[in-house]
């Protein structure tokens, strides 16, 4: 989803929850890996990998110059085959140390990354969650929650696309190459706007 379709989505959503919501847990995030200097890491479980999330974290990071926001993809199944970036196998969560943040995107809540997720909390790691219902083991765990139940007015993708795209705000000094990316962000919310009623 490309800047313009955030935007309006974002107006879409005007008057909702939803986008107080997601900016929140996307200035968590931001806030969690620039303060630590990066270290996180992006799951997902065995059915549901969040590629498409990691793919906008990493564009957000190159263009908001926030280099810290590019996840490492956790899979729950790498193959020997896979390239370098995309053969990071579940012992990387059981392997991230204080510092580092992990954050989990997940419709449901399998019994092994609970287990796995409980072990990095311990350890000292910021745990992020994205999905489900709320209320569950995970968002007990986790240090930030953002719940997706289902019936939303949004699915779990279209919140991780407000979620990547507000992590990539507000970062960088004025004039950054973030600030072209917010003017044009409020020129597609102008442009796509009714017009103002006749009177």
């Amino acid at each position: 989803m490309d800047a313009v379709r955030v935007a309006l989505l974002r107006e879409v959503l005007a008057g909702t929850e939803w986008l107080g919501a997601t900016r929140r847990f996307a200035g968590v995030l931001r806030g969690s890996v620039v303060a630590h200097g990066g270290g996180l890491l992006l799951v997902g479980t065995p059915e549901y990998e969040p590629w498409h999330l990691a793919a906008h974290l990493v564009d957000e990071a190159a263009w908001s110059g926030t280099p810290e926001l590019a996840p490492t993809l956790v899979r729950q199944q790498p193959r020997p085959s896979d390239p370098a970036h995309l053969a990071v196998g579940p012992g990387r969560i059981s392997a991230a140390r204080r510092g580092e943040t992990l954050l989990v995107v997940a419709p449901e809540e399998p019994a092994s990354l609970l287990e796995r997720v409980h072990d990095a909390r311990r350890a000292g790691v910021t745990v992020l969650a994205l999905g489900g219902a709320g209320g569950g083991e995970l968002a007990a765990m986790a240090h930030e929650a953002l719940a997706v139940p289902e019936g939303a007015e949004l699915d779990l993708d279209s919140v991780q696309h407000l979620v990547s795209a507000a992590a990539g705000e507000n970062a960088g000094p004025p004039g950054s190459r973030r600030g072209f990316r917010d003017r044009l962000s409020r020129l597609t919310e102008a442009l796509t706007a009714p017009p103002p009623a006749p009177w």
